[in-house]
């Protein structure tokens, strides 16, 4: 059946139409003036990690604004291709009709996409976030299984040109980790990525295993806001142990000839943080600290959810023990256990093409809140 531009057209504005009343480009105008201004100040690198924040916030912001105005644009040309393939005659007309169904696809593709955004409304959503990987039930598959995902998320942020910091990594004894934690530093990566919080599944024949047998191992995956010095998360000096010890590497390679990688244990929760990327043991408590607090916040936000929810009547869990699977064998195949997103190409979605997973978690997670805002 032939496509039906005008009707198509004129959905894709709406779209757009919608997104500019949620994203209100002139707010974004006049956040990309003051931005401008404060990355133009003289003294701005005295403080590189203030700097830095301004720096990014400044071309996030600019990026938001010209996504809309290049698709608005897209768009208005593709009305164009249209009109020229109907002045068109035989290969001609065909070969511009192709061209218009695939300039169709790709910007209702990037329609949704900048849609999503729109969707990241909560709390700290616009936070940069501290993704923490560990390894579960299954042994030396397990630990190889938390590295694959390790990649896999620092390879999505590379697609995207998103600056990571990787924290601390606990290497396991045979292959793999036992833990990793990264930064991701760009706005937004928080409300993006918290959707890939929970347990993740790996069927697989183990490399590991000499009798070539299917195994199943299991990771976990944490997302939390990165603090902020305006959210005022004090945490008492009594309440936290220090512990320093020297840095090491796979098999117990030192990567450090000094005691100094932190281990920060906040006494009352037994939360645990460990830093060991920096060289100064000032940095590494500085940086361990920081992440102590932004898991205490969120802590602290769940608790107040909770209340709400008990106080409401409803306490059920927001994640169930497994959210995603990814098959190797007998079959290839990763699944998304809530929103049923499934993609046929494994090897793909490990080298950081998990976009769409993100995208249908984001939309999933909204049906969900709108849901209980009208229960």
């Amino acid at each position: 059946m032939a496509t039906d531009f005008t009707a198509e057209i004129a959905e894709l504005r709406g779209t757009l139409e919608s997104i500019r009343a949620v994203s209100d480009p002139e707010a974004l105008k006049a956040r990309v003036a003051e931005l401008s201004e404060a990355a133009s100040a003289p003294d701005l690198w005295d403080d590189p990690e203030v700097a830095q924040k301004i720096t990014s916030a400044l071309s996030h912001t600019q990026a938001e604004l010209d996504r809309m105005s290049r698709l608005a644009s897209r768009i208005d040309d593709l009305e164009v291709l249209v009109e020229m393939s109907t002045e068109e005659e035989g290969a001609d007309a065909n070969a511009a009709l192709a061209e218009a169904e695939a300039e169709l696809v790709a910007v209702r593709k990037a329609l949704g996409e900048l849609e999503v955004r729109t969707l990241l409304s909560g709390e700290y959503d616009s936070r940069e976030a501290v993704v923490t990987i560990r390894s579960g039930a299954g042994g030396v598959d397990a630990a190889d299984f938390a590295e694959m995902l390790l990649r896999m998320y620092l390879r999505w942020a590379e697609r995207h040109g998103y600056p990571t910091a990787v924290l601390d990594t606990s290497y396991a004894e045979e292959a793999g980790l036992k833990s990793a934690t990264f930064e991701v530093k760009v706005p937004y990566a928080f409300g993006t990525l918290s959707v890939e919080a929970g347990t993740h599944r790996l069927v697989r024949i183990s490399p590991f295993d000499n009798q070539g047998r299917r195994q199943t191992s299991f990771a976990a995956v944490e997302v939390i806001p990165l603090i902020e010095q305006t959210d005022s998360v004090e945490i008492p000096e009594n309440e936290i142990r220090v512990d320093v010890f020297r840095s090491s590497g796979p098999g117990g390679q030192s990567v450090n000839t000094t005691d100094s990688a932190v281990r920060l244990t906040h006494i009352p929760t037994g939360i645990v943080v460990s830093m060991q990327n920096e060289k100064s043991q000032i940095q590494n408590r500085a940086a361990a600290l920081r992440v102590l607090q932004s898991r205490l916040l969120l802590v602290r936000r769940a608790e107040e959810d909770a209340t709400k929810k008990a106080l409401a009547g409803d306490v059920k869990a927001s994640w169930g023990d497994q959210m995603r699977s990814y098959v190797l064998q007998p079959y290839q195949m990763v699944k998304d256990l809530r929103t049923e997103h499934e993609v046929g190409n494994p090897a793909a979605v490990f080298d950081g093409d998990i976009d769409d997973f993100i995208e249908a978690g984001i939309r999933w997670r909204r049906q969900h809140e709108r849901a209980d805002e009208f229960a």
